[in-house]
C-alpha cells in the first residue's frame, strides 16, 4: 500500500514541477498568467489512499507590471478587463497581452494575427456604439475641409465711448472700437484671414463688419445686448458668404452664443472655427478610454474606432487556448463588453505593455520544496523496496 501511495506522490510532484516549469519559461511572456496546481488527498472510507491532482488554477486578477515601448499601437490595461480578440476563423478569444499593430490591409492585430475588436466608425466618422468588429485604421491622406462655421464668444468693453467718424473703414482705426482675426480655409485647403470688426455705435448696441484678406464682404451686423450686458441679438448664428477665385464660395456661420458686454477689456474667450488644410498620415494615437484616433500634418485628428473590453463572472472559468489568450466557458459566462475606464474596467495606457505576473522568488521557493517531496516520496519508495527485500530474505 506504502507503494502505490508514494507513487501518487510523486506522479503528483511531477504534474507541479510541471506547472513551476511552465510559469519560470513564461516570465518573459507579456500578459502570461501563472498557474497552481492543486492538491487532494484520496481515502477508501477511512484507509488514506495518497494524493490526487485536482487540477490548475491561474492567477488571473492578478495583473503584471507595465513596461514602456515607445510603440503608440502597444496597449496595457491598468486594471480589469480583457482585449477582445478575434482568430482568422471567427473565433473570439480574449487576451491581456496587448503587442498590437498593423496588417498589410490595416487591421489592428496582436503577435498571433488576432484581430483586434472595438466600435467601429462609420462614413462620417461617427462611431458605431454597440457593434463590434474588427478595427481598422485608414492609411490616406486627409483632404481639405473648407471652415463652414466659427464658435465664437467675447466680451465687449461697455466702457468704450461710441464711435462717431464714419463710415467704416477697415484701413481706418478710428471708425472700429476692437477687431479679431481668426485664419479660415477654402475648399482647397488655402489659408485666409477673417477679420471682425466691432464698432460700438450706443449704450448696448454694436456693429460687427467682416472682411477677408483685408477686403469687407459683410456687416453691418446688429449685436445688442440688455442691462446686464447679456446677449439679445443676433441668438442665431450670423451667416458671412462670399466667393473666392478658384475655389467654391464660401459660407461661414459665425455662432456669438456665450458674447457679454461689460465694463472690462475686451477679450475672446471662445474662437473654434472648423475647417482645415490637407494633412498627411503621421500615425496612430490611442487614448485612456480606448479611442483611436489617426494623426495628420495638418495638426487635425480623426477617429477610427474605439477598443473595447471584457470581464466576466467567473475568471477562473476562462479555457486557457495559450499561454496569453482564453476563451470563455460556461463555467466564466458569457463576456461583460464596455469601454476602458468605466465601470470594473482599466484605463489603457498606449505604448506599453504588461509584464507577466509570474513572482520568480516564489516560483524558486516552489520549485526547492518540490524537489524535497519527490526526494520524501522516492526514499519511500526505496524504503518499501528494502523492506520487502528483507521479507523475501526472511522467508
Amino acid at each position: 500500500m506504502s507503494f502505490n501511495i508514494a507513487l501518487t506522490g510523486l506522479n503528483a510532484v511531477s504534474n507541479q514541477l510541471n506547472t513551476i516549469s511552465n510559469n519560470i519559461a513564461n516570465a518573459g511572456t507579456v500578459g502570461f498568467k501563472s498557474s497552481r496546481t492543486e492538491f487532494g488527498s484520496l481515502y477508501s472510507g477511512t484507509q488514506a489512499m495518497g494524493v490526487s491532482v485536482l487540477g490548475q488554477t491561474q492567477s488571473m486578477s492578478q495583473g503584471g507590471s507595465h513596461f514602456g515601448t515607445g510603440n503608440n499601437l502597444n496597449l496595457a490595461i491598468s486594471e480589469g478587463g480583457f482585449f477582445v480578440t478575434r482568430t482568422s476563423s471567427g473565433d473570439i478569444n480574449y487576451t491581456r497581452a496587448g503587442a498590437f499593430g498593423k496588417d498589410r490591409e490595416n487591421y489592428l492585430v496582436d503577435a498571433s494575427g488576432q484581430y483586434l475588436q472595438g466600435y467601429p466608425v462609420d462614413a462620417a466618422g461617427n462611431l458605431q456604439v454597440g457593434t463590434v468588429s474588427d478595427l481598422r485604421l485608414q492609411n490616406g491622406n486627409l483632404p481639405a475641409k473648407a471652415t463652414g462655421t466659427i464658435d465664437f464668444a467675447t466680451n465687449l468693453d461697455a466702457s468704450k465711448p461710441a464711435v462717431t467718424v464714419t463710415p467704416f473703414d477697415p484701413a481706418n482705426l478710428n471708425t472700429y472700437t476692437d477687431t479679431q482675426t481668426t485664419p479660415v480655409y477654402d475648399s482647397q485647403g488655402k489659408q485666409h484671414s477673417l477679420t471682425q470688426y466691432f464698432v460700438k455705435t450706443g449704450d448696448n448696441t454694436w456693429a460687427a463688419y467682416y472682411a477677408v484678406d483685408n477686403t469687407q464682404v459683410a456687416g453691418p451686423v446688429a449685436m445688442t445686448f440688455d442691462t446686464r450686458g447679456q446677449l439679445v441679438t443676433p441668438l442665431a448664428p450670423v451667416n458671412v458668404g462670399f466667393p473666392l477665385p478658384g475655389v467654391d464660395a464660401m459660407s461661414i456661420n459665425v455662432d456669438y452664443t456665450g458674447s457679454t458686454q461689460s465694463a472690462s477689456a475686451f477679450v475672446v474667450t471662445r474662437n473654434n472655427p472648423n475647417g482645415y488644410a490637407a494633412g498627411e498620415n503621421t500615425g496612430v494615437t490611442i487614448e485612456k478610454d480606448g479611442k483611436v484616433f489617426a494623426t495628420y500634418s495638418n495638426g487635425e485628428r480623426m477617429l477610427q474606432g474605439q477598443v473595447v473590453l471584457a470581464g466576466f463572472a467567473n475568471l477562473n472559468g476562462l479555457k486557457n487556448e495559450n499561454a496569453t489568450h482564453w476563451s470563455a466557458t460556461g463555467e466564466s459566462g458569457n463576456p461583460l463588453i464596455g469601454t476602458p475606464g468605466s465601470g470594473l474596467f482599466g484605463d489603457l495606457t498606449a505604448g506599453a505593455l504588461e509584464n507577466s505576473n509570474v513572482d520568480m522568488t516564489q516560483q524558486l521557493v516552489g520549485l526547492m520544496e518540490g524537489q524535497r517531496n519527490y526526494q520524501a516520496n522516492s526514499k519511500v519508495l526505496s524504503t518499501n523496496k528494502e523492506l520487502t527485500q528483507v521479507l523475501f530474505n526472511s522467508i
